[in-house]
């Protein structure tokens, strides 16, 4: 098999192999590392289409992961995903409402998150022993919500690493908070800071990019790395479940061989859909990428109009995973329709740290017709759970229903009726108030544990594990620090202030 190296989006630094990129999380110079080249991939659908998940999980990996045997690749598969996980399929794809919805929360912390962050820590230990490394690694991470109880989830307890979440305290939803606050383990820190997730996702960049502090943490034995979507190894296993998703179409008998389908992505961050975007250029049938934003639509306002305009007010939703107003896996789309021109891309984004803002080239804007932009008010995210849910009965959580009603609008405009996978990102039992007011409205009275009740006794889906667990749970992280202060919290934990 051809060796994947990976490069950075910012410059012209000799690549390196998965591992090592696994390792770093981030570039030294601030970049995303990419692969070298997509690969192609080398075993028919039909074949795949015969696989369980872990199966097709590493006909697609192994691609990308070319340093790793297939020992150790298997193995951290297996690892990952296995009973963690409330259904054998791993990822379901139930038909609703005219489309299928790719079921990505069945995880220990019910939400897509689970999907990559289940496997990232064993393929970072496995990393770390390939390249002789011995220094504990510090796992630090900005979440909006589902990446840091995930990340939490995957990090605890594993030997050798330490794990340091920032979450906007005022910006994640009540269940949300309530997994991340009750978090076990020796090696986990939560901590609450007083501003918003793009406040979060800048220091946490500031605190890889702060050349003292990394030289303090390696004389003590620590080096950083990254669980957020910037990892590469949080995005190779994000491809997986497109291609599944495609091959249990196939194997059901609802598409033909080669019939290209649509994918319809609810996306702050730009990692899930570009996860889509690898799949689609490795072979996958995808005829359409349709990108759906909440209010906060800063890459609805980039498809429409070719300018990335951070400079906005920031809108507190229903949908706090996708709150957020600096897109970062979006870089390495730029970087791939500038003709992977690093130097073109890092001057986007040093004008994106400078201005807020940045517009691309014509040329640029025409290599994105693979791409289609819609978003969705509050008031239409609500309208497309009750839809749902009183047709047949099917209960979405408030991120899936952006994706809902922008397939919607999609669809009416375009008169498309390419058979299109949704992609359900998170299950509705961890935004309980905001479903439940959807649906019908009368529920104040009740706290969001009775209304995982109630949802449960409404859709006839059992409470989740991961909402069960958390009921009586006691609070073990009370941290709370404003966004200038990240670094000495750091310190403090690290034992280096």
């Amino acid at each position: 098999m051809e060796e994947i190296l990976y490069k950075s989006t910012r410059s012209h630094q000799a690549p390196i192999k998965a591992s090592e990129a696994i390792l770093k999380g981030l570039s030294g110079d601030g970049g995303l590392f990419v692969p070298e080249r997509i690969p192609a991939l080398d075993v028919d659908l039909k074949t795949l289409s015969r696989m369980s998940y872990k199966e097709v999980a590493y006909e697609v990996m192994k691609l990308y992961l070319t340093d790793f045997t297939e020992a150790e690749l298997r193995n951290c598969i297996d690892r990952a995903y296995d009973s963690k996980f409330d259904t054998e399929e791993i990822a379901p794809l139930t038909a609703a409402a005219g489309a299928y919805y790719l079921e990505l929360f069945h995880g220990a912390t019910i939400a897509f998150k689970d999907m990559a962050l289940s496997i990232l820590p064993h393929l970072m230990i496995t990393s770390a022993r390939k390249n002789q490394v011995k220094d504990d690694i510090v796992i630090l991470t900005a979440t909006s919500g589902d990446t840091g109880k995930a990340a939490l989830a995957g990090f605890a307890g594993v030997e050798g690493t330490k794990i340091i979440v920032f979450y906007p305290k005022h910006g994640v939803s009540p269940i949300q908070e309530k997994q991340m606050v009750t978090q076990k383990g020796y090696n986990a820190y939560v901590v609450g800071i007083t501003g918003n997730f793009d406040d979060a996702q800048t220091g946490v960049k500031k605190l890889f990019n702060d050349e003292e502090l990394g030289k303090e943490m390696a004389a003590a034995g620590f080096r950083f790395s990254s669980a957020n979507s910037i990892n590469i190894g949080r995005l190779v296993p994000q491809i997986v479940y497109y291609v599944y998703a495609y091959t249990r179409l196939l194997a059901a008998g609802k598409a033909a061989e080669d019939e290209p389908i649509n994918v319809v992505v609810p996306t702050g961050n730009f990692g899930n859909i570009l996860a889509a975007f690898y799949a689609k250029n490795m072979g996958l049938p995808i005829r359409k990428l349709i990108c759906a934003s909440n209010e906060n639509k800063v890459l609805y306002d980039f498809f429409a109009e070719g300018t990335y305009d951070r400079n906005r007010e920031f809108v507190l939703t229903s949908s706090p995973s996708m709150d957020i107003l600096i897109s970062s896996n979006l870089e390495r789309l730029i970087y791939r329709i500038s003709g992977d021109d690093a130097d073109k891309t890092a001057a986007f984004m040093a004008a994106l740290g400078r201005e807020g803002r940045y517009e691309i080239t014509p040329e640029m804007r025409a290599r994105l017709g693979d791409f289609y932009g819609g978003y969705a008010t509050e008031k239409e995210t609500a309208a497309a759970i009750k839809r749902i849910y009183d047709d047949c009965g099917y209960v979405i959580d408030t991120h899936t229903a952006v994706a809902a009603s922008v397939y919607e609008s999609y669809k009416a405009r375009s008169k498309d009726e390419t058979k299109t996978v949704i992609a359900s990102t998170a299950s509705p039992f961890k935004f309980t108030r905001s479903v439940m007011n959807a649906i019908d409205g009368n529920y104040d009275a009740l706290d969001d544990f009775a209304l995982a009740d109630e949802l449960s006794r409404l859709s006839g889906v059992a409470v989740p594990a991961a909402i069960e667990e958390i009921r009586t749970a006691p609070v073990l992280h009370t941290r709370v620090c404003g966004r200038d202060e990240m670094k000495d919290v750091v310190k403090e934990f690290l034992g280096l202030s």
